[in-house]
Parts: C-alpha cells; structure tokens; sequence
C-alpha cells in the first residue's frame, strides 16, 4: 500500500485546511485509515481514524468539534478538514492504512505510512 497526503501549507489561526491521503496498491486488508500528527520535538500522536467499511470516526479530545474525517472509498482517498485550526495544531500530519487490531489510536495498528505533510498555524 502506498499513501500519498497533502494539502498542508500555512494557515493564520482560525483558519482552515484540507488533506487529502490517496491509497494505491493493494489496499485490500487495510481496512483503517488514520490521521497522526507529530509537532517538532514531540512524538507522534492520533488525531482522527475510521474504518473503511463503516462505523464510527474517532477523534483525539485535542481535534473534536473543529476536524473532520471523512473518505470516499470509490477514489480510496481519505481526507481530513480541519477548522479553527490554532497554533498548537502546527505539525507533520501523516496519513496510515492498517488492519487496526490494537485500536485505531494506536499506531502500532497501522503498517503503512504517508510521507507527511506539513500543517504551520500562525498566530
């Protein structure tokens, strides 16, 4: 499975910004997509996950109420809209397919990785 994201750029606070994370290859068995976020000289940490064949989208405390998780399974693209962004939201965001057997927080769910893509929110 290759994972390829974008839409980052620079954003003044309160702004908002759209990812996108295009799946190829065989993405048959990976059937959870994610959303992580690593801020420099922090470790990587969940944002937002869902399972392709449904249920429910999960979000971290941090992000609820202003991202959204969405995906269109014809284009195996998912996306993420993130509204009222903050300076705090400034990160790598990187996108992850996976099987999601230890729990979509997890990111030891998820064995294929986008390269990133870089999200600065200016205050």
């Amino acid at each position: 499975v290759q994972l390829q994201a974008s839409g980052g750029g620079l954003v003044q606070a309160g702004g908002s910004l759209r990812l996108s994370c295009v799946a190829s290859g065989r993405t048959f068995g990976s059937s959870a997509m994610g959303w992580f976020r690593q801020a420099p000289g922090k470790e990587r940490e969940f944002v937002a996950a869902n399972l392709w064949n449904g249920g429910s989208t999960y979000y971290a405390d941090s992000v609820k109420g202003r991202f959204t998780f969405s995906r269109d399974n014809k284009k195996n693209t998912v996306y993420l809209e993130m509204n009222r962004l903050k300076p705090e939201d400034t990160a790598v965001y990187y996108c992850a397919a996976g099987t999601g057997r230890y729990g979509l927080p997890n990111p030891d769910s998820y064995s294929y990785w986008g390269q990133g893509t870089l999200v600065t929110v200016s205050s």
